[in-house]
Parts: C-alpha cells; sequence; structure tokens
C-alpha cells in the first residue's frame, strides 16, 4: 500500500473515531485485527473490537485533535500522536466513580496495515495521569 493510501486509511478510522461511528472504524480494519489495550490484553477481530468500542462509548464520551500522522515509506507501518478530550460517562470496572470529569492527555496509536486494511491497533497514554485528572476534577 501507498504512503498516500495507508495516511488516507488511517485519516478514515479517526474521523471515525471522532464521530462516533463504530461502523465506520470496522471498515477500515483486517477481519483478525490485533487490537493492543492500553495496559490491555490483545483483542483478536472485528467482533471482539466493536465490543471493546460499544463499552468504551457507553463509558467515555471522547474527542482526538491535534492530530500528526506518520507513514513508513512502504506503507505497511503508521504511528499518530494526538491529544484525547473526554468526559468520563459511567464507572468503567477498577477505575475511579464516573461522575461526568472532564479529561485531556497525550496520546499515541501504532498501527499495521496488511491487504488495504489496519490489522493491528496499539494505544498507548498515560492511565496514572487520566486517573488523577478524573480523580481531582472539581
Amino acid at each position: 500500500m501507498s504512503k498516500e493510501a495507508t495516511r488516507d486509511l488511517i485519516e478514515r478510522y479517526f474521523a471515525a473515531f471522532n464521530d462516533h461511528s463504530i461502523e465506520g472504524m470496522l471498515a477500515c480494519l483486517h477481519e483478525d485485527v490485533a487490537h493492543d489495550v492500553n495496559q490491555g490484553e490483545r483483542r483478536i477481530g472485528l467482533a471482539s473490537f466493536k465490543e471493546f468500542s460499544i463499552h468504551m462509548e457507553r463509558s467515555y464520551r471522547e474527542q482526538l485533535s491535534d492530530m500528526v500522522i506518520m507513514v513508513s515509506e512502504d506503507g505497511n507501518r503508521a504511528a499518530a500522536e494526538f491529544t484525547v478530550r473526554g468526559e468520563y460517562l459511567a464507572t468503567d470496572e477498577g477505575l475511579p466513580p464516573a461522575d461526568g470529569q472532564t479529561y485531556s492527555l497525550p496520546a499515541g496509536t501504532f498501527f499495521e496495515i496488511d491487504d488495504g486494511k489496519i490489522s493491528r491497533v496499539t494505544t498507548y497514554y498515560n492511565l496514572k495521569d487520566w486517573i488523577a485528572q478524573v480523580e481531582n476534577a472539581e
């Protein structure tokens, strides 16, 4: 895949995320997508990704901004750095209670591309920073 095609694919994925379109994100993903959740276990496949996304939409309302996308010369890998701005809507198991707290933190995602689709999504952010923000929210 060309660098330009990969960049377009990643941009479509993030546009779907910001539109809260799970189906739009799924359309960008390989059927056997490996999804590495921040400080969690790897999930495999579209059904698992969809289940995770539904859970996230229930617990969080997020928008990504300040997006910088980097693509390898061969178009097989990409990375993005961005800011997550969100609202904590419903308590997530093992995390502080939710009460509509807002947060803003830097994050990054790494991608692999196979057959014109995203075959790996690996996301990182500082969980301790997020917890401190929601625990200390006014």
